[in-house]
């Protein structure tokens, strides 16, 4: 009977520090139940296509004129194209493809970066799109989410001069000269009008050329993965050749495509023609995304 206190008195303080835990988890429990962060939903692509056999061999043929009638051994050496170094094919990758043809060099590449982000507060696609505006930014250009009264203040000063640039040559006559000089044509700064030229049709079509710049800028493009834009390459001033390269930029979820496209006629008088670069270059990019979105 002396014992029965003592068993009483040990299951008493069991059952105490039974509840103590109890207490003590809960609020361990409680703490943990605090407001968290939920971690930022990954990107849709894992992984990026094989870059040199993105491209369709139609197309290619279509994009490097004169690599068809090459002998059978070079033409395929020119339709594998030339994969791009890189040591991680998860997150870049590249190929590109030159054509030497009796009338021009025409030149192609595509570059594929899968974004991922390593903050869990920022998703894959955001990261994704800062990486795409920072490109659209380069190009000079502003996505139209960003376009208002305030956009060019609140850019900085070389991007604004850029973008400043741009929208004179577009729609101001004040650089015709430099618009001349960018062309390269000894002509150039004539009144168009004054298109009597002894080689008649070819001087019609330089004129043709000049309005296809004007009327086919560096701009942002429509319908084409979540954003998009084509930044159009004039030749230097001063240079002898006339060598014009067209790029389209776009992203699709957490990717971001590069397709460049550049001619240089063989000869110093003729004038690559930016519409049929242009096209071509955009047609091949909304191939390139709807392979993506397979």
């Amino acid at each position: 009977m002396a014992y029965v206190p003592g068993v009483a008195l040990l299951a008493a303080l069991v059952v105490g520090c039974s509840a103590g835990s109890d207490s003590n988890a809960n609020g361990a429990d409680s703490k943990a139940g605090s407001p968290t962060v939920t971690p930022a939903p990954p990107g849709k692509y894992e992984t990026l296509p094989a870059p040199c056999r993105a491209v369709p061999r139609g197309m290619l043929k279509d994009l490097l004129p004169g690599a068809a009638e090459l002998p059978g051994d070079q033409q395929e050496k020119v339709f594998r194209g030339s994969a791009s170094v890189t040591y991680d094919t998860d997150r870049k990758v590249g190929c590109s493809w030159k054509s030497d043809a009796p009338n021009a060099t025409r030149s192609l590449s595509i570059d594929f970066e899968r974004v991922v982000s390593y903050d869990p507060a920022v998703s894959d696609d955001d990261r994704a799109d800062t990486v795409y505006a920072k490109k659209e930014k380069a190009a000079g250009l502003s996505s139209p989410a960003a376009a208002g009264p305030d956009a060019e203040k609140n850019s900085g000063a070389p991007d604004a001069q850029g973008k400043q640039k741009d929208k004179d040559k577009a729609g101001a006559d004040t650089d015709r000269p430099e618009d001349a000089a960018a062309d390269g044509s000894a002509d150039g700064s004539a009144d168009p009008s004054s298109s009597s030229s002894p080689s008649g049709g070819d001087g019609g079509g330089d004129d043709d050329g000049a309005n296809t710049e004007e009327a086919l800028p560096s701009r942002v493009l429509d319908n084409l993965g979540d954003a998009a834009f084509l930044h159009n390459l004039p030749t230097r001033a001063g240079s002898t050749a006339q060598h014009r390269t067209v790029s389209v930029v776009f992203r699709t979820s957490n990717v971001v495509v590069t397709v460049r496209y550049a001619e240089q006629p063989a000869l110093v008088t003729q004038v690559p023609d930016s519409r049929e670069l242009q096209e071509k270059a955009q047609a091949l990019a909304r191939k390139l995304a709807e392979t993506l979105s397979e």
